[in-house]
């Protein structure tokens, strides 16, 4: 059975709105300040719930699975709405190659990836598929060492 595509250039592609400089700024101190980088990159989450790199960071810096893994599922809900934000209907494409969607492809993966470690493998497998959905050249060098 082949593929049908109902546009002629394939699914909608949807790129979020950049981080705000400012955000970006701020994580980029907290992460480089030294000691634990963690108390500082809450701090930015505090100041702009919505910035999905720092929701992905807050995810990579926790304590213990569970930690990670409400961080960023947060991370992932608040991209969702970004998303819908930005035109995203629930299906299309949201690459990495595009740096403003990075954050929350990332709290996707971690969620993911988080979900597995826990035993959650049905959530798991669903945010697998859908990272594949989102960007069929998934997963990005970046994320594999490669």
């Amino acid at each position: 059975m082949s593929e049908v595509h109902l546009t002629p250039s394939g699914p909608p592609e949807t790129v979020l709105d950049p981080e705000p400089a400012e955000a970006t700024q701020a994580l980029e101190a907290a992460l480089a300040a030294g000691g634990d980088p963690r108390p500082a990159v809450a701090q930015v989450v505090a100041r702009w719930p919505r910035c999905l790199a720092a929701w992905a960071t807050l995810g990579d810096l926790g304590r213990d699975p569970i930690e990670r893994y409400a961080a960023y599922r947060v991370g992932y809900h608040r991209g969702l709405d970004r998303l819908r934000a930005n035109g995203w209907r629930g299906s299309g494409y949201v690459r990495w190659s595009h740096p403003e969607n990075r954050g929350f492809l990332r709290a996707l993966a971690g969620l993911q990836a988080m979900a597995a470690q826990i035993g959650e493998d049905d959530e798991a497998d669903r945010c697998a598929t859908f990272l594949r959905q989102l960007d069929p050249a998934w997963p990005p060098a970046e994320l594999t060492g490669g």
